[in-house]
């Protein structure tokens, strides 16, 4: 059976030192691949037989290939990133609907482009605009189209719009910091360093999550979604700047184990968070029992109404 290699200038995976990330009781939560993002990849490589016939015929068929060559490209970035914000709006509880539908975008010059690249002077313009017309209904079919509403969590009259879109700026402001920060720690360009800075933001994503669902907590949780969160950018930003000066172990360390104990801190908060939402639908429960006792209705527990329901074969 493998072992795990240890010595005296080896690091335990609990140490302040240690790339690896503190035990956590709710498994992987790493970035999770974007639905359709390898087949949106693939629209860059369509465009590049284009090129060669750009420069082998006149200067009108040049201009016409670059343009078609301009469109697809266009269309096919706009493609990438209407994904993304998809899988974004997706893996939130409360989210805007996309201000730019991208995907949309995307589709309509996808048509123009293949609308130009088709275009020939003796063949009429009634032919391309079919095409182009195909190649945009195709690709709104294949990757669909853009959220078209806003994501609001349900609860009863409980939450309200103003609370709901105060969450949503403190939570994009959350994002805003999470994103700087890994792109700090990206220009030192050390795979280990940008998996240990994943980890944190995903225990970071769970206690945005929890707001999202119970825009309550909000009160309880501002100091983390926004102070500490920019506390921790600035010291991204901060540690990027001198470790990628001497690249000085003693400063990798420091850094992890502020990471550590951040990230243990914020699952803590995220729990108290949860416990919260318990503890607050036992009272719920609690008081609709007292009331239905009064009304002369006595409810049933949870074994009695097993005893009640007849056996299954």
């Amino acid at each position: 059976m493998a072992q795990r290699y240890g010595g005296k200038f080896s690091p335990s995976p609990g140490a302040p030192g240690s790339l690896a990330p503190p035990a956590r009781r709710r498994g992987f939560r790493g970035p999770h691949p974007v639905p359709g993002m390898a087949r949106a990849n693939l629209m860059f490589v369509a465009p590049l037989p284009l090129l060669p016939g750009a420069f082998g015929g006149g200067s009108f068929t040049m201009v016409v290939h670059l343009c078609a060559f301009a469109a697809l490209i266009l269309g096919a970035w706009l493609l990438r990133e209407g994904l993304q914000a998809e899988a974004a709006y997706n893996a939130r509880d409360v989210a805007r609907r996309p201000a730019f539908p991208r995907k949309f975008f995307a589709a309509e010059f996808t048509g123009i482009g293949v609308a130009l690249a088709t275009f020939n002077i003796d063949g009429g313009i009634v032919p391309p605009v079919i095409y182009g017309m195909i190649a945009t209904i195709l690709q709104l079919v294949a990757f669909g189209f853009d959220p078209m509403r806003d994501k609001v969590v349900e609860h009863q009259e409980a939450v309200d719009r103003i609370a709901t879109e105060r969450v949503t700026r403190v939570v994009d402001t959350g994002e805003d910091y999470l994103a700087a920060m890994a792109e700090a720690i990206a220009s030192l360009r050390d795979r280990r360093l940008d998996e240990r800075v994943e980890a944190f933001q995903a225990t970071a994503r769970e206690m945005f999550r929890a707001v999202e669902r119970d825009p309550r907590d909000l009160s309880a949780a501002r100091k983390y979604l926004g102070v500490y969160l920019m506390g921790a950018r600035d010291a991204a930003r901060k540690f990027a700047t001198v470790y990628g000066r001497g690249r000085n172990p003693r400063d990798r360390a420091d850094f992890i184990a502020l990471l550590d104990d951040m990230q243990t801190h914020f699952e803590a908060r995220t729990d108290a968070l949860m416990a919260n939402n318990r503890t607050d639908l036992d009272i719920e429960i609690e008081v609709l029992r007292e009331r239905l006792q009064r009304e002369g209705v006595r409810p049933q527990s949870p074994e009695e109404t097993a005893h009640d329901q007849p056996d299954r074969v």
